[in-house]
């Protein structure tokens, strides 16, 4: 807990350095404003993971959750911290953020790659994620497939378009 202001603080430098090229000014000003906050319930079911730099800051984070909430951010629905079934249901792969300064690294694949193999440790054999566009060949590189449009719209009525993705996982994942 005593990370998320820092995890906030990469959460909206990767969205408004990444988001230049597919999203306007207004969509990153609102994914800012309403999806750049830690989700502190993933903090507590110790689901959420951070990368160090050498100098103990945090350059990159992400993770996954067993609960139905399928994206950060601060808009709720009345059943978004349910558990979610392994047998049945996909786990949410949740806030995958970069400091633009050590993008295209290898560290969001590494936060991303152990998120699922926790994920499979508990049973889940599927996984879902929203992809912002900015993000989309990462997961694709990664193995997930594009399933359905999925745009968001935020508190402020802004729509940010975004993906549904879902990737199988094998007992080698």
């Amino acid at each position: 807990m005593n990370d998320v202001t820092a995890i906030a603080s990469v959460m909206r430098a990767s969205v408004e350095a990444f988001g230049r090229d597919v999203y306007t000014p207004q969509q990153i000003a609102g994914a800012i404003q309403y999806i750049c906050r830690p989700d502190e319930q993933l903090i507590i079911d110790g689901t959420y993971f951070v990368a160090a730099g050498d100098d103990g800051a945090i350059i990159g984070c992400g993770g996954w959750s067993r609960r139905r909430k399928v994206y950060s951010g601060s808009a709720a629905s009345g059943n978004e911290d349910e558990l979610l079934d392994p047998a049945s249901e996909p786990a949410r792969i949740r806030s995958m953020f970069v400091m633009p300064s050590f993008g295209r690294r290898g560290i969001g694949r590494a936060i991303l790659q152990h998120s699922e193999q926790r994920a499979a440790a508990e049973g889940f054999r599927r996984l879902q994620l929203v992809a912002m566009r900015s993000a989309g060949t990462l997961y694709e590189s990664s193995g997930y497939t594009a399933i359905a449009d999925a745009p968001v719209v935020l508190e402020d009525g802004v729509v940010l378009e975004c993906t549904l993705m879902e990737k199988m996982l094998t007992l080698s994942s």
